[in-house]
């Protein structure tokens, strides 16, 4: 596999990842952890590179190139007005936060390939690359959760197609918790906020 492969492996799973936590509903929980996931993100890049990280640089870098996207912020507290507020701020929030993820993934990749550090980064440059990907990272992301939902190959196989979708359901939850469990292992998640989270992802589902 090459670097490019690896790099886009890293980044598409983050992307998935992140767009189930999107979908988390409680404001401001769904931040944290996909903050999280994003940190997790750009320091497996970092190794691919073979560049240092740092948690502290990461949340920077983050901040500075993704802060501005106060949509996601928006659609995160939309999901505390009951019943439709919950509905459309968990399918926006999913969307955008595949494309925040996907984005960010694009814009560390760039700079380490150039051999830059994070803390080296030239933020102006960084927002406006950040913007175009946060862009393409929207299609991305609805091709990817296409791809993940694709139904059977025989639509009229419903015992097939209800049997793939419990199938698929149990998958979901497995591959959040686990993230999630690695996210802890890492120290990017307190006790509380994993707690806060699995109890939602296991809701969720």
């Amino acid at each position: 596999m090459t670097k490019e492969e690896q790099i886009d492996k890293i980044i598409n799973n983050h992307v998935l990842y992140s767009m189930g936590l999107g979908i988390i509903p409680i404001p401001l929980v769904d931040i944290v952890a996909i903050t999280a996931t994003q940190l997790d993100m750009l320091s497996q890049i970092g190794n691919v590179h073979g560049k240092n990280f740092s948690e502290i640089s990461g949340k920077s870098f983050i901040a500075s190139t993704a802060g501005a996207t106060f949509a996601r912020l928006g659609a995160s507290f939309l999901k505390a007005i009951p019943g439709i507020g919950s509905i459309i701020g968990g399918v926006s929030m999913s969307i955008m936060s595949g494309a925040s993820t996907y984005a960010i993934g694009q814009v560390s990749h760039r700079f380490f390939r150039d051999g830059l550090e994070l803390e080296d980064i030239d933020t102006d440059l960084a927002k406006s690359i950040y913007k175009e990907e946060f862009e393409k990272g929207k299609q991305v992301a609805a091709d990817l959760k296409q791809k993940k939902d694709q139904a059977p190959d025989d639509p009229s196989d419903v015992t097939a197609t209800t049997a793939t979708k419990a199938e698929s359901a149990k998958g979901d939850v497995f591959d959040e918790l686990s993230k999630l469990g690695e996210l802890k292992e890492k120290g990017l998640l307190s006790q509380e906020e994993f707690d806060k989270m699995k109890k939602a992802i296991v809701d969720k589902f």
